[in-house]
């Protein structure tokens, strides 16, 4: 099977180092605006070549969008118009309604299939893929009855290679999900390191004094904007909604604090503890 990969950085790079582990792939092309990010993805063996738009789609049997959602959103219906009925093109977008609408009317919908691998980290560019990375986590496919059997298998077929376990659910819901799950927390990191890049001026003191804790907490602030800002912006309404949510939640630990009341403090804490019954 010969796949074009639009996009080689993490999580596009992740996918082909990890299909030719799997043998899944026999030869992959690398199609991505970045020149620097084609070398290194041919330095480092994620791809056997690189290929400009056309010559990539029309020589794969698969064509993997593997590009930040705005973008992907555009592309798609271009990349549609070039196959045929028998190659599949597939996403990874962490949104999904706006993707899916792009091509709702196209005459080759049906070649598409919309997924969503649960796995980032806040690093890009292929030095960062790691073949591993999505074993044992969840991948997305959304909408599947929208397309082609065939092409769903084939969809399908990757998702075991990259040993993720299947969830099938619609876009809309997806988009609701994910923004609890995952883009809320990117925008928690991003205004907990504004806030104590604000407050605390000596960044030695920073490095030297941060815990494990607040590391880990402020990860994702790491993360690339060109990444997250289409994502915030193709599933605004959701992310206003959780943050709106969160915004009270934030207001209920500020007013314990301020009235002394350290009973409700421990019941918003208690409360907060039952999250461990469901991430083990």
């Amino acid at each position: 099977m010969k796949i074009s990969i639009i996009g080689v950085g993490l999580i596009g790079g992740s996918i082909a180092l990890k299909l030719k582990q799997k043998k899944a792939a026999d030869f992959i092309y690398g199609i991505d605006n970045n020149i620097e990010n084609l070398n290194e993805a041919l330095a480092l063996n994620i791809i056997n070549e690189k290929a400009d738009f056309e010559t990539g789609i029309k020589n794969s049997d698969v064509i993997i969008i593997a590009i930040p959602v705005d973008s992907a959103r555009k592309i798609l219906p271009e990349v549609l118009d070039l196959i045929s009925d028998q190659q599949t093109v597939m996403d990874v977008g962490s949104t999904k309604s706006g993707i899916v609408n792009s091509v709702k009317d196209h005459s080759k919908r049906n070649r598409f299939v919309a997924f969503h691998p649960m796995w980032g980290t806040e690093n890009h560019g292929p030095k960062s893929a790691v073949a591993e990375s999505f074993s044992g986590k969840a991948g997305v496919i959304c909408n599947h009855e929208e397309s082609a059997e065939d092409a769903l298998q084939i969809v399908e077929n990757i998702v075991k290679n990259l040993e993720m376990h299947p969830i099938y659910m619609n876009a809309a819901d997806h988009d609701v999900h994910t923004a609890y799950i995952s883009h809320i927390s990117h925008i928690t990191s991003y205004a907990l390191a504004n806030t104590v890049l604000e407050k605390e001026k000596e960044e030695d003191t920073i490095f030297q004094l941060a815990s494990s804790g607040f590391s880990s907490t402020v990860r994702l602030a790491k993360s690339h904007p060109e990444m997250w800002v289409p994502i915030f912006k193709q599933n605004k309404e959701n992310v206003l909604d959780v943050l709106n949510e969160h915004i009270s939640q934030l207001r209920k630990f500020k007013s314990a604090l301020e009235k002394d009341n350290f009973e409700y403090l421990e019941e918003l804490i208690t409360n907060a503890n039952r999250i461990r019954g469901i991430l083990k």
